[in-house]
């Protein structure tokens, strides 16, 4: 059962179609942890030219979804209503399993580490209880929209 619907997910981070990679959240704890879900429609843009006679998830964007995963938690604490999570780098990324078309990938972030407005998350997307891609991932919080570019 979703906690939050992509609607709600936009209210908290700027992310829109076709780039919201993420269909619901379904356990948030902010600035602590998170569990999203994406369900992969054999629609997606991606799979056109990502091996279109066998598609399969392009691993960086499964890495994507983690860092929006990691953004809804980060973002959704009171103090960083309006800013913007950038990535500032990727450790330890593993490809365990492909995902394919049709599949529910289920992402699961942990903040790990908040030092003023960076931050280091470790994030863990499975398949049906079957771990597929793992990955810290360090971001950089930008300021509030409204005190861009001041």
């Amino acid at each position: 059962m979703a906690l939050l619907n992509q609607e709600q997910i936009k209210e908290i981070i700027p992310h829109r179609d076709p780039f919201l990679l993420i269909d619901e959240i379904t356990e948030l704890e902010p600035g602590v942890r998170v569990v999203g879900k994406k369900t992969l429609k054999p629609d997606e843009f991606w799979f056109q030219g990502h091996f279109p006679q066998e598609p399969v998830q392009p691993g960086v964007l499964t890495v994507e979804m983690l860092a929006q995963a990691g953004a809804v938690c980060v973002l959704s604490m009171p103090q960083n209503k309006g800013r913007v999570a950038y990535f500032a780098g990727i450790d330890k990324a593993k490809f365990r399993r492909k995902i394919l078309p049709g599949e529910t990938i289920t992402l699961e972030v942990e903040m790990i580490k908040m030092r003023n407005s960076v931050g280091v998350g470790k994030g863990v997307a499975s398949v049906n209880g079957e771990k597929a891609v793992s990955a810290e991932f360090t971001f950089a919080l930008g300021a509030p929209a409204e005190n861009a570019g001041k």
